[in-house]
């Protein structure tokens, strides 16, 4: 007869994820067509909890300025990393996003146990990792990478603006505002567009010079056609008397 203990006898706990520091990561600027991708991972300190954390698309500009300081001083670590526009046009924009999460997740002082990511799309890595759609609004780890991604972001379209003031970097930050295609068509594109977005190539294509057809016509001679070709060309090159 089994024993009452073994009857009694409990499952023990199964533990899905494994005991540890948790990072959040996102991204800013998948969509401009001018400037790097940037991410961020951001591990949170439990013990200095960050109120108003938030997706940082639904937060102002002078909100997300004060949360990134305070993200910056407060949390245990944080990390910020980008791909530049020339790994855009070579790799595509999802690749170049997920090398730039990949970087930031490597980039960490402390090595998570786990990374949580916004979207429905992971990154290599070589620690335990899963997607979360929308994260960014239900993950304060991930609403914190999100600011820092997206205040990182503005700052370096500040800059951009500072070196090439007729585009408006400063107003749109890249993306593809009437404004922005106004530039394109009249200054053509800078070093910092993406190439491989269709609204910068169909830009560049509309300002591109057309190529002259020469037509010569065919004049009945005895002579070889290259000859009355050149005899041709010279009258047309005399100056006038």
């Amino acid at each position: 007869m089994r024993s009452r203990k073994f009857l009694k006898a409990e499952q023990a706990p199964l533990a899905w994820d494994a005991p540890g520091l948790l990072a959040g990561v996102d991204e800013a600027g998948r969509g401009p067509l001018a400037g790097p991708v940037v991410a961020a991972a951001v591990i949170l300190d439990d013990q200095r909890p960050i109120r108003g954390l938030a997706d940082s698309k639904t937060l102002t500009a002078l909100q997300r300025e004060r949360l990134h300081d305070q993200i910056m001083a407060q949390a245990l670590c944080c990390s910020i990393a980008q791909a530049s526009v020339e790994e855009i046009d070579t790799h595509n924009i999802l690749q170049a996003t997920m090398l730039a999460m990949r970087r930031a997740v490597e980039g960490l002082r402390l090595k998570p146990a786990k990374v949580l990511v916004d979207g429905n799309r992971l990154p290599q890595l070589d620690v335990l990792a899963e997607a979360i759609v929308k994260g960014d609004a239900r993950v304060k780890a991930i609403s914190a990478a999100s600011i820092l991604a997206k205040v990182h972001r503005d700052r370096l379209c500040e800059q951009l603006h500072q070196e090439f003031p007729h585009y408006g970097f400063a107003g749109h930050k890249g993306y593809g505002t009437p404004e922005h295609l106004e530039a394109l068509l009249q200054h053509g594109a800078c070093v910092h567009h993406r190439r491989s977005f269709s609204p910068v190539a169909a830009a560049l294509a509309r300002m591109a010079p057309a190529v002259p057809v020469v037509q010569v016509a065919q004049v009945e001679s005895p002579l070889p056609a290259v000859s009355v070709q050149a005899q041709v060309v010279a009258i047309e090159l005399r100056p006038a008397p």
